[in-house]
């Protein structure tokens, strides 16, 4: 589930359609949150279905950690990528804005946390473009992705968080243990698909 206070924008044609702000959401905020009405397509389920089939949930769908493809049931699956982007996915479960976004701004993501399979070329537009996405992204930008994440998580707790009820319990206490200094800090890395065999879902940040 997206920010409620979003909605979906054509951009041009060669981009198609993303996702912007309808007001000002502050740095710190919570922009998506892997909700129970998330379709969720396993790697064989996947592999049984025909190419367009299959194009379809590679265009609209990320990899989480168990290595099961996440399409959105909203507007979220809209959302475009860029390397100088506003909005990180979390070791948490959720992605937050990692700065301040305007009012009618896009809101962007980093898919080098998305366990891309293979290396994507991309022309974002920024001047840090890095040009194509790797399979390896999260391995050699875990820990500069982790310092704008982990000072966006510290402000939880000072803006208005309208996602808040909607995430799960297990992450909501994981959040809260963090920021009460109760447990450290979960890593960017931990969102990395091992590659193996499908496990089952675990959000606790212990490893």
């Amino acid at each position: 589930m997206i920010h409620p206070k979003t909605e979906l924008r054509f951009v041009n044609a060669e981009i198609g359609y993303g996702v912007f702000a309808t007001e000002f959401i502050p740095r710190g905020t919570i922009l998506y949150v892997k909700d129970d009405l998330e379709i969720e397509i396993t790697m064989a389920r996947f592999r049984k279905m025909d190419k367009t089939h299959q194009d379809i949930v590679e265009k609209f769908s990320y990899i989480d950690e168990r290595g099961v493809r996440i399409i959105s049931w909203d507007h979220a699956k809209y959302v475009n990528h860029r390397c100088d982007c506003n909005s990180m996915s979390t070791g948490y479960g959720f992605e937050i804005a990692i700065r301040d976004i305007q009012q009618d701004e896009e809101i962007t993501d980093e898919y080098g946390l998305f366990n891309i399979p293979v290396p994507i070329d991309i022309n974002c537009g920024c001047t840090n473009c890095r040009q194509v996405l790797l399979p390896t992204d999260v391995d050699e930008y875990y820990l500069a992705w982790d310092q704008q994440v982990e000072s966006a998580i510290r402000l939880i707790n000072d803006v208005h968080q309208p996602l808040w009820e909607v995430l799960d319990t297990v992450s909501r206490t994981e959040v809260i243990k963090y920021l009460s200094s109760q447990s450290p800090y979960c890593s960017v890395r931990k969102l990395k698909y091992q590659g193996q065999t499908e496990v089952k879902k675990n959000k606790t940040c212990a490893a």
